[in-house]
């Protein structure tokens, strides 16, 4: 596990904490010395400082989950926007409803959140937010999945607009775009090992040290950016 400077204490905050991800993220930040907030639907069950409930589409929702958070850990330092589903499905297939659904738990859900941590760390000077992308959000995605990868690109260059915004108020952006990850997600898809440059797929331990590397006072000349994390995958 990847060993940083500068988290020792510091609240972070992961949304989507409840899946293979998630988990990693918790843990590594955690490992780090961070006072973890752990964010999902449903109380994740796993080790953290605090695990919230909380419905990402809501502005009241996140609004109370953040209160809680800043109330029993402090002030939120370190966001991790990772909150998200996944549906496959055909384009002329995918109703409005659906379709909505993705923009509003993928995208309008990173936006309700950061949108509250942000004023907090602009105050406090110092600040960190990662967004877990998608190589899909550069690509439209290897299948149906338009959606996914509309909320996609548009988390990665949320992110840049925030750090646009707020650099000179000592806060960092950065997106990740992970490809091929061995989560659930990619179940009962066959041999995608050999579709991937470095032999395997990727790891949530590979995207969680990334995303800590990021969070962490290395990387505090970083911002703005969408750093691939797939094996070579992708290289553009």
């Amino acid at each position: 596990m990847l060993r940083v400077d500068g988290l020792e204490g510091k609240v972070a905050v992961v949304t989507g904490a409840g899946g293979g991800i998630g988990t990693a993220l918790v843990e590594t930040l955690r490992a780090q010395g961070a006072k973890v907030a752990a964010v999902d639907l449903q109380p994740p069950s796993l080790e953290c400082d605090l695990a919230v409930a909380m419905d990402v589409r809501e502005p009241g929702a996140v609004d109370r989950g953040f209160t809680q958070i800043e109330q029993e850990l402090g002030a939120v330092q370190v966001l991790v926007l990772n909150a998200g589903i996944f549906v496959i499905e055909e384009f002329e297939q995918t109703e409005p409803a659906s379709w909505q659904r993705t923009i509003d738990v993928n995208l309008t859900g990173a936006f309700l959140c950061a949108r509250r941590a942000l004023p907090g760390m602009r105050d406090a000077g110092w600040g960190r937010v990662v967004a877990i992308g998608s190589s899909a959000g550069k690509t439209g995605g290897s299948k149906a999945m338009a959606a996914y990868a509309a909320s996609k690109a548009g988390i990665m260059a949320l992110a840049k607009s925030i750090a646009s915004e707020y650099a000179s108020a000592g806060v960092t952006s950065n997106a990740l775009a992970p490809s091929l990850i061995d989560t659930p997600m990619l179940s009962g898809i066959a041999d995608l090992a050999s579709r991937i440059p470095v032999g395997r797929l990727g790891t949530p331990q590979d995207v969680a040290d990334l995303v800590t590397f990021l969070a962490s006072d290395h990387a505090g000349y970083i911002t703005g950016e969408v750093v691939d994390v797939n094996g070579g995958f992708l290289i553009d």
